[in-house]
C-alpha cells in the first residue's frame, strides 16, 4: 500500500519526502527537480509499541511501515501530456492514497511556478488535471457500455447511468470521491476503473516556522475550500522539520521541537494520518525475542491477520489468543493478564481490533 506525495513543482514535496523517509531525494529551487518517483519505506510512530517495549524488554523491536512515493510535479496541461504529465499521471495511478502538498508560506527567495502563492488556485490546478484524466477514462468506458446498453442489456444500462452521473460530476469540477453513488454501484462500476480522483486524499499545508503551531491564513482558506470533500487537512513547517531530522541526537531534536512549541514532529502526525488514509491498522506480537507491529487492512479477520506473518499461519489457523492493548498496558505483562482472566480465545470469525496483542495457534 503506497501513499503518493503530489502537488505543483516546487511546493516542498521532495523536502517533505526527505523529512519523512530520511532518503535524500534531490531538492532544489526549480521545477521538475524530481523526475523518477522516489520511494521510501517509513516507520509509523506508535507510542503503544514503545510501551510494549518497556514492558517486555525484547531483543528487538520492529515497527509498522508505510510506503511513501515522491512523484514529479504537475503543471497545467498535464492531462494532455504537458511537462511530465503522462509520467506523473502513470505514477499517481499506482498509488493507493494521495498526500497533496500545498505551499502555504511566502518567501521571495523560492520561486513559485505560477508567480505568486495561492494554495486554492494550486489545488484547483491539480484537481482539474486529475479530473480531466478521469473524464478520459469515463468517456472510453462509456463508448463500450453504450453499445451493450442499446441491445437491451440491463446491467449495461445500469452501468451507463452510473458513468453518465460520473461524467456530469467531473465536467462540473467534482472529483469522483465527492460524487454521490450507492455502495453497490461504487463496488461494481466505479472501483474497477481505478479513477485517480477516487483515491483518498490528505491536504498537507507547507507553512513557515512561525506558523508551525497554529497555522496561518492560507491554512484556514484551504480548510474552507475542502470542507465538503471529507478530506483531512494538516499543516507543518516542512523545511524546518527537514532541518530537525538532520540533528544527530534525539535530545537535540526534542529541544528544537520544544522551542517551536511542538510536542512531536508534524511529520509523525502526517505518517500516522497516511496510514489511516490507506485504511490500515496495527496488531502486535510481544515476546522476549521480538515485539513487533503488524500491518493489516481495517476489518481483517484473525486468519487474515495471521497470514501477514506467514501464509501457513492462515492456512492452518486454529485459534488466536488475544489481549487488548489497554489490558496489556494496565496489567503490565502477559502472565498478569492471564491471571486476571483477560486473555480471550478467538476463532476464525474474529475481526481484529487496532492494538490487539495476539498469539496464533495453527497446524499445517
Amino acid at each position: 500500500m503506497k501513499a503518493g506525495i503530489v502537488g505543483l513543482p516546487n511546493v516542498g514535496k521532495s523536502t517533505l519526502f526527505n523529512c519523512l523517509s530520511n532518503a535524500k531525494a534531490q531538492s532544489a529551487n526549480f521545477p521538475f527537480c524530481t523526475i523518477e518517483p522516489n520511494i521510501g519505506v517509513v516507520n509509523v510512530p506508535d507510542p503503544r509499541l514503545e510501551k510494549l517495549e518497556s514492558l517486555v524488554d525484547p531483543e528487538r523491536v520492529i515497527p509498522a511501515t508505510v510506503e511513501i512515493v515522491d512523484i514529479a510535479g504537475l503543471v497545467k496541461g498535464a492531462s494532455k501530456g504537458e511537462g511530465l504529465g503522462n509520467q506523473f499521471l502513470g505514477n499517481i495511478r499506482e498509488t493507493d492514497a494521495l498526500l497533496h502538498v500545498l505551499r502555504c508560506f511566502d518567501d521571495d527567495n523560492i520561486v513559485h511556478v505560477d508567480g505568486h502563492v495561492n494554495p486554492i488556485r494550486d489545488k484547483e490546478t491539480i484537481d482539474m488535471e486529475l479530473q480531466l484524466k478521469d473524464l478520459e477514462t469515463v468517456d472510453k468506458k462509456l463508448d463500450k457500455v453504450k453499445r451493450a446498453a442499446k441491445t437491451g442489456n440491463k446491467e449495461a444500462q445500469k452501468e451507463e447511468a452510473v458513468l453518465l452521473a460520473l461524467k456530469h460530476g467531473l465536467e462540473a469540477g467534482k472529483s469522483i470521491r465527492a460524487i454521490e453513488c450507492s455502495k453497490e454501484d461504487r463496488e461494481a462500476f466505479v472501483k474497477p476503473l481505478q479513477f485517480i480522483t477516487d483515491k483518498p486524499v490528505m491536504y498537507v499545508c507547507n507553512v513557515s516556522e512561525d506558523a508551525a503551531v497554529s497555522g496561518n491564513e492560507y491554512v484556514t482558506k484551504v480548510k474552507e475550500a475542502v470542507a465538503d470533500e471529507n478530506a483531512e487537512v494538516i499543516f507543518l513547517a516542512v523545511g524546518t522539520e527537514a532541518d530537525i531530522t538532520e540533528l544527530e541526537s534525539y535530545e537535540e531534536r526534542q529541544m528544537f521541537l520544544e522551542d517551536m512549541g511542538l510536542d512531536e514532529p508534524g511529520s509523525a502526525k502526517l505518517i500516522r494520518g497516511a496510514y489511516k488514509l490507506l485504511n490500515l491498522e496495527t496488531y502486535f506480537t510481544a515476546g522476549v525475542k521480538e515485539v513487533r507491529a503488524w500491518t493489516i487492512p481495517v476489518g481483517a479477520s484473525a486468519p487474515q491477520a495471521a497470514g501477514v506473518i506467514h501464509t501457513d499461519f492462515e492456512k492452518g489457523f486454529i485459534r488466536a489468543e488475544v489481549i487488548s492493548y489497554a489490558d496489556y498496558e494496565s496489567y503490565g505483562s502477559e502472565a498478569k493478564v492471564k491471571e486476571a482472566g483477560k486473555m480471550r480465545v478467538e476463532g476464525k470469525e474474529y475481526i481484529v481490533q487496532d492494538g490487539d496483542v495476539m498469539h496464533f495457534r495453527f497446524n499445517v
